[in-house]
Order: C-alpha cells, then structure tokens, then sequence
C-alpha cells in the first residue's frame, strides 16, 4: 500500500496539534496580530490573509504533500500557530516512508519561549519516527535567520549546510527572489538522543510552570 500523508491529532502536556481547518481562523487571525519582529524570514500571513492561507495549504495536502497542523495551546484552549509534515519521501519501489521535513512553523509572540514548539517538535518527531519508522527528518530555514536556526539546534537536529537558492524567501521586498536555506536533520539512529534531549528541555518547561 502506498503511503499517505495524513497527520493524526498529536497531543501533548502544553500543546495540542489539530489538522488545520477553517474553524481555527479566528484564533489565529489574533495570533498574527501580536509583535510580528520575529516573522523577517518566514510565511505569516496577516490576519486579512488567514482564510487563504488555510485554503492554500489545503490545497498542499490535497496533492500530499503536505499535513498542516493548527497548534492549541493546552493552558487557553486557543489556536497560537500553525506546523506540518511536508515533502514526503517514498523508499525506493514506493509504499513505505522513508523521509518527512517538519516545517511551515510559526507562533504567536506569546506563545514563543513557553515551551509550546519545543513539545509541538517532540511530537512530530516521535510520531514520524516511531509510527511512520523513517529513516530521516528534515528542517530548514533561510540561512539569515539566526532566531529559527538556533531553535532547531537545540531540538538537537544536526546542520548539514546551506542550499544555495533553494526556495522562494519571504523576507520583506524580495518578492520573486530565492533564498539560501540551512538544513538541518535528525537520522533514525539519532532520535534516541533527541527524544531525551527533548524530554530535558519539557522537563525544565513543566518545573517552570
């Protein structure tokens, strides 16, 4: 059977990741209306543009390409951003997974440093490791933007380098042109390590809650 790319509902202590769909429109309309400083490098669309974005990412996973996830926060019941298993790799002769990247990531200013990614990043992990059996997990983020790259190291994902013009940028007046984008993985072998390095970094968010 060839594999299909459906993300199930993920839920954790402080996150709870649900399919995206229409119905978390207006939680995250106000999610985009906080501080937007940290948004120079990545796909936030304003809260006029929520409605087709959800609709150009179900348009993604209509391909299959892609899985987009609204994240609830546990503590509000409320929908603080969005994240997604997308660009899936078959194993040679189809059927199985063989790699996923975790990306289209981003938060209300509220909701960043609580602890919410960290766990939301856990959960894709593990669930792509541990259900899907991949091999590989990818992350990538335009090479400038030091904020992104270093959230991805600390989930414990290794860098592997940079591709040149690898994909459109989102950055402010570049409209049309490419970015370089850093690339990070985690392998199959790897995952053990950063389960538990993951596990720490919850542990240190629960103390402080």
């Amino acid at each position: 059977m060839t594999f299909t790319l459906e993300g199930p509902v993920l839920e954790g202590d402080l996150v709870r990741l649900e399919p995206l769909g229409h119905r978390h429109a207006a939680d995250l309309a106000a999610a985009v209306t906080e501080n937007r400083d940290t948004y120079t490098y990545t796909w936030v669309p304003t809260a006029a543009e929520v409605g087709a974005y959800i609709d150009t990412q179900h348009g993604r996973a209509a391909a299959g390409t892609l899985a987009p996830y609204a994240q609830i926060r546990k503590s509000t019941g409320r929908a603080v951003g969005v994240t997604s298993f997308w660009d899936p790799r078959l194993r040679p002769g189809g059927g199985a997974l063989q790699a996923v990247e975790v990306g289209f990531t981003w938060l209300a200013a509220s909701a960043q440093g609580t602890g919410v990614n960290t766990e939301a990043k856990y959960l894709l992990f593990q669930h792509a490791f541990e259900v899907w059996g991949v091999s590989r997990l990818d992350l990538k983020t335009d090479a400038r933007n030091a904020r992104s790259r270093a959230a991805i190291e600390r989930t414990g994902a290794r860098f592997e380098g940079v591709l040149r013009n690898w994909s459109a940028s989102w950055a402010p007046g570049e409209e049309g042109r490419l970015r370089d984008s850093a690339v990070f993985s985690v392998t199959d072998t790897e995952w053990p390590e950063c389960r538990e390095r993951l596990r720490e970094r919850l542990a240190g968010y629960a103390v402080a809650r």
